[in-house]
């Protein structure tokens, strides 16, 4: 399935050449590797300026059949799913390929019973359970177009994500397992569908047997309707084009946007991405720890393993319960060879003490990796000496919700490894470094603005109902160029090294929030004339969130009630994980004499570089900033 896998310096170097030589050629190779129903045509038509895309044309597959149906001969009774439950005495489920099969095929003849039709959007709003997997995939089978939506997010996130796809159905639970919690999920999407209009059906998974809401002809147990249907069910015939799935990422205003995925080129680079960069054995067992409502659970956690015939992990719970040595259980217990985690967890591991590591062999470990953000140099070390035992390759992956799969990083045990560094670009992965007015910095020991200048099959093909704001975002800032909003530096030897977001955006534990989302929350609060938000280094969450905040009457609100109420009202509007971490209540904000909030210096002010906030005079109101520096919270408020 993936003698497509690179295995030394010198492949990837030819690899590499061809992909940019002959890119047709090359990503032709690739795909020839999966089951299609139809070859495609032309392999590639592209421009950057509408934009418009087109990988595979003509090409007709679907996805599942390459994920499940193609390995049955073979690996029938292999295990492709491994369920570990959040609480550590719960007996784990392993499900064969020709398990999940069937699982998946009895889902999606629910789904078509319920009504669901091919093109129709499906709300998956599902903690970290099987039926999550099987969701994903029936709805791909049968040629629905998912959206899932992480079981963290408020109603008002979900209603949000409902009304821009107009969702027809949904699939949820009673509710979920966090750690010590446990959290209603059926009530959430009740009272997002008060804000909702499209839905018509929901499905409910019983997870912990709690009683519910039901409303009847609408909703329906997932348990029930098991006994009406049959473990077959034809895969729907899709085009390479055809949109598989959209997962809704914040950007820099405050409505999310919804990133659409296409069922060719994304299955394409998701199997051969996975292959590489994690250099899967036949025999090994790979854990990510993502949740599948991010990219990162879609594609290495699901599509992605699935698609090279892995066994793939699947974890409920947290890395921090029972204690700080779960996660180290789990791999032991399981035999885990290949682990990928975000630095936000390892730096949260870090802190509660080595001795939770040390507790346990990990002897199986063969390769690990990190994702959602950089991940700082202490952490590298950390992971590397005290997980990995140094002798564990750790692949530092840089990519995006938009970019589909891995972009820049090293290839587990070939590659060069530095700390801190993403390192190569993949074979078919053409990234450039710009400066301001959109020139090509060349050479190495340079910085600049990270872009991508040939397209590759998994990246965005639009923002669901909204093509201009694809184009405004991605292709609008620097011509006949992908712009990642991420600066990055290109060493000596050419790897690189993701500075950070450039754009209002704030990267926490690798989930991005736009500035302007996390805004309109606050400003819901009735206390609240303005906010501003910026983001700041965060030993544990890479970044936090640092709200300034003006009020309507400073001296009667300026206290802890008004904060916890603003708090209150971010994890309302969007979820727990967008709480700001500091609220600092100001009487003014710094504003050019157009209006525009100079961001640059409170993003100083919040990281205490206090000293170097350049040239306040141009402000309307520069008195506004030495207030707010006399009042700035630090690290220790």
């Amino acid at each position: 399935m993936s003698n497509f896998k690179i295995k030394s310096v010198e492949e990837y170097n030819a690899a590499y050449q061809l992909s940019v030589e002959q890119p047709e050629a090359f990503w032709d190779h690739i795909a020839s590797h999966y089951s299609w129903r139809k070859k495609w045509g032309k392999t590639l038509e592209w421009n950057f300026q509408e934009p418009n895309v087109k990988w595979f044309i003509d090409g007709k597959l679907n996805i599942t059949e390459n994920c499940l149906d193609r390995h049955i001969e073979q690996r029938g009774n292999k295990i492709a799913l491994i369920w570990e439950p959040n609480d550590a005495k719960e007996k784990a489920v392993r499900y064969t390929y020709r398990e999940v099969l069937k699982e998946v095929n009895k889902m999606a003849n629910i789904l078509r019973k319920l009504g669901v039709q091919k093109g129709d959007r499906v709300c998956i709003y599902l903690p970290m359970i099987p039926e999550l997997t099987f969701s994903v995939l029936a709805c791909a089978r049968i040629g629905a177009i998912h959206s899932v939506v992480f079981a963290g997010f408020s109603a008002n996130a979900v209603a949000d994500r409902i009304n821009d796809s107009g969702c027809k159905f949904v699939i949820t639970s009673d509710g979920l397992n966090r750690g010590p919690k446990q959290i209603p999920v059926k009530a959430v999407v009740d009272e997002a569908l008060v804000h909702c209009t499209t839905v018509e059906k929901i499905l409910v998974v019983d997870r912990l047997g709690w009683p519910v809401n039901m409303e009847v002809g609408r909703d329906f147990w997932y348990h029930e309707e098991l006994k009406n249907v049959n473990d077959q069910c034809e895969a729907v015939e899709m085009d390479s084009e055809d949109p598989l799935f959209i997962l809704y990422t914040s950007g820099s205003t405050g409505k999310p946007k919804g990133v659409v995925h296409s069922c060719g080129g994304y299955m394409v680079y998701a199997g051969y991405s996975f292959s590489n960069v994690f250099q899967y054995n036949e025999s090994d067992v790979y854990w990510c720890t993502a949740d599948i409502g991010w990219i990162t659970g879609h594609s290495y956690i699901v599509y992605g393993p699935l698609l090279m015939g892995a066994t793939t992990l699947m974890f409920e719970g947290v890395p921090s319960y029972p204690d700080a040595g779960r996660f180290w259980q789990v791999i032991d217990k399981h035999s885990v060879n290949i682990f990928y985690t975000a630095p936000t967890a390892i730096r949260s591991l870090m802190a509660a003490g080595v001795d939770h590591v040390l507790a346990y062999s990990l002897h199986s470990l063969k390769a690990l990796g990190s994702v959602g953000e950089p991940i700082n140099e202490e952490a590298w070390h950390w992971y590397h000496t005290h997980v990995g035992k140094s002798k564990c390759p750790v692949v530092d992956t840089w990519w995006q919700t938009e970019t589909g799969g891995i972009m820049i990083s090293a290839l587990a045990g070939i590659s060069e490894l530095k700390p801190a560094h993403a390192g190569l670009p993949l074979p078919g992965i053409q990234p450039i470094l710009v400066d301001g007015d959109g020139k090509e910095i060349t050479g190495n020991n340079v910085e600049g603005y990270l872009c991508i200048k040939f397209p590759w099959p998994s990246m965005i093909r639009t923002t669901y109902g909204d093509h201009e704001r694809c184009r405004i975002n991605y292709f609008a800032t620097y011509p006949n160029l992908y712009f990642t909003g991420d600066g990055a530096r290109r060493e000596s030897n050419g790897m690189f090294r993701i500075i950070g977001r450039v754009d209002d955006v704030i990267n926490v534990s690798g989930h991005r929030f736009g500035t302007a989302e996390i805004e309109n929350a606050i400003n819901q609060n009735k206390k609240v004339i303005e906010s501003a938000v910026v983001g700041y280094p965060h030993d544990i969450k890479g970044q936090g969130i640092y709200a300034y905040v003006i009020l309507n009457d400073y001296e009667e609100n300026n206290n802890n009630q008004t904060r916890d109420e603003i708090i209150e009202s971010v994890v309302e509007y969007i979820g727990r994980i967008a709480k700001p971490d500091k609220i600092q209540f100001v009487t003014g904000l710094p504003k050019t004499r157009s209006g525009k909030i100079m961001r640059r210096i409170l993003r100083k002010v919040a990281e205490g570089e206090i000293n170097s906030l350049g040239d306040t005079s141009t402000l309307l109101d520069p008195l506004v900033v030495e207030e707010i520096v006399t009042n700035r919270l630090t690290t220790s408020d």
